[in-house]
Parts: C-alpha cells; sequence; structure tokens
C-alpha cells in the first residue's frame, strides 16, 4: 500500500470502532514490566471525554499549577497563571471531545494543588498515549517577548532561558523517577530505553504541533526548546509542557485570556493532536 493510501487509511481510522492502543490487559502488563508498577484502580480519576470506544488513543490535557501554587501573575489585571491554563486545558478538551475521534481527559477540572510526579502519574494511570502540559509565561524584564513556546525533556536545557523556565516550574515538586521492581539494573535500562524513546516521540509531536497549529495562533521563532522538566519525565509517555503566550505581554495577555483565543488554541491543538495519532498509525501499519 502506498503512504498516501496509507495515511488516508489512517485517517479514516479515527472514526468510530478503530482500536490503536493494545487490550487494557496488554497495556497493563507492558507498564508492569517495564516501570514494575501494579496496577490500579482508576475510579478515583478524572471522567475520560470524547471517543466512547475505551481502545481509542488517549491525550491528557494537564492544566499546569493550581491551588496554592499560582504560577505567574500577570501584571495586567493580577490574574493567575493556574486560572487560565484551566481555562485552555478546558477549552482544548472541549475542542477534541466534540470531534469524537480520539480520548481526552484532564489532571485536573477545579482550581486545587497537584504535585508534579502526580500530574504524568495521572496520566500514566490512565493509560494516556499523548501528554500536554498547559501553562503560560512570563518575562517581567522583556515586555516584548511574545507567542507560544513547545518544551520538550532534556536533561540539558537548549539556552538559559529554558533552564530557568525548568528551576521555575519544577519547585512544585521533587524528581524523583518510576518505582523500580527488585532487578533494579535491568528496569533502568527499559525505563531508559522507553524515555529515549518518547523524547524522540516528544520532539516529533513539537514540530506537528507548530505545522498544525500556526494558522490559528502565534508561535515565538525559537518555538521548540528542551529542559529537564519534572512534569514531561514519564518514561512512556510523549509529553510537551506547551506555553500559550506570555502574560507579561499585553497583547498575548488579552489573546489568551479571550474566548477567541482560547478556542483558537484549542482548534490548533485538535488538528496536532489528531495528525499525530494517524501519523502513529501510518508508523503502525508500515
Amino acid at each position: 500500500m502506498g503512504f498516501l493510501a496509507v495515511l488516508l487509511s489512517a485517517l479514516i481510522s479515527l472514526a468510530p470502532g478503530f482500536a490503536l492502543r493494545p487490550t487494557p490487559e496488554a497495556a497493563d502488563a507492558d507498564v508492569t514490566i517495564a516501570l514494575g508498577g501494579p496496577a490500579r484502580d482508576n475510579s478515583d480519576l478524572a471522567p475520560v471525554a470524547g471517543a466512547l470506544d475505551p481502545e481509542r488513543p488517549l491525550v491528557v490535557i494537564d492544566a499546569g499549577h493550581g491551588g496554592e501554587d499560582p504560577g505567574a501573575t500577570s501584571p495586567f489585571g493580577g490574574r493567575y497563571e493556574k486560572d487560565v491554563t484551566l481555562a485552555l486545558a478546558r477549552a482544548i478538551r472541549d475542542e477534541v471531545a466534540a470531534s469524537a475521534r480520539v480520548r481526552v481527559a484532564l489532571t485536573r477540572d477545579d482550581d486545587k494543588y497537584i504535585d508534579l510526579r502526580d500530574r504524568y502519574t495521572i496520566a500514566r494511570r490512565l493509560g494516556a498515549d499523548l501528554f500536554i502540559s498547559v501553562h503560560a509565561d512570563a518575562a517581567p524584564k522583556n515586555d516584548a517577548a511574545h507567542g507560544a513556546t513547545i518544551y520538550t525533556l532534556s536533561e540539558v536545557a537548549s539556552d538559559r532561558e529554558a533552564a530557568l523556565l525548568a528551576a521555575r516550574e519544577n519547585r512544585s515538586g521533587l524528581v524523583e523517577g518510576a518505582d523500580l521492581g527488585a532487578n533494579a539494573g535491568v528496569d533502568r535500562i527499559l525505563i531508559d530505553l522507553a524515555q529515549r524513546e518518547s523524547m524522540n516521540r516528544s520532539a516529533d509531536f513539537a514540530q506537528l504541533l507548530k505545522r498544525e497549529a500556526s494558522p490559528f495562533f502565534p508561535f515565538r521563532p525559537d518555538y521548540h526548546r528542551f529542559a529537564s522538566l519534572i512534569v514531561l519525565k514519564a518514561p512512556d509517555i510523549p509529553s510537551i509542557l506547551f506555553e500559550s503566550g506570555y502574560l507579561t505581554n499585553a497583547r498575548d495577555n488579552a489573546y489568551i485570556h479571550s474566548a477567541e483565543g482560547q478556542k483558537q488554541i484549542a482548534t490548533g491543538m485538535r488538528r496536532a493532536i489528531e495528525a499525530h495519532f494517524a501519523k502513529e498509525i501510518v508508523a503502525s501499519q508500515s
């Protein structure tokens, strides 16, 4: 089958009845072997919206900060980052759910604090295929800084600004790896291999997001950066941290707080998410 035909088939496969993920039993087995963690009861987790088929791919949207952790504060009205990230996460969820092609869930749907490690743990417990942590940037000494930025995991920061952002965001949690089983040496090798694969797929999604979402909202020229961000350290899930814009820039601040801006960001995200999973289907069939 030619590439275009496979791609068309992949897009069509996101219609009702398609199963991209393995069965829940197989997924749980993979996690147990690779990360040494037993299966858990997920009844306490947020509800999953969108496609009704439980074998459809799942994206988890994480609204950054929350509760006693307000994040950055905008000088324009004193609004908190935690509030705009929740509004954006809800808009993305609703946009993805409305298309009914994939499943979607939030890490939080109210103003509560969640530890950084618990955020990606929620995604893993739900069996997520993609994890997106939504934030809003701040540059108090440079109010000309504007546009969206995508961060993916790397132990070496791409630049000083990325290192500073990682230091700021990581204050909300502690660096801890996955629980290791009795055979810790083998588990660490498996975790490292899974992490490297997820990092590559995360970088691919960053490029895809820029391509699909650029018609809807602006990105910084250096839109893709790397940092050692705790929230992105799920070793088996492609993950990005999305900075939607700058609270310290008047235009960005007004845009990301507006209904129109949130709708455009949600539309761009939805297009990128669906294209990502279509691409995954192509890869699995080649």
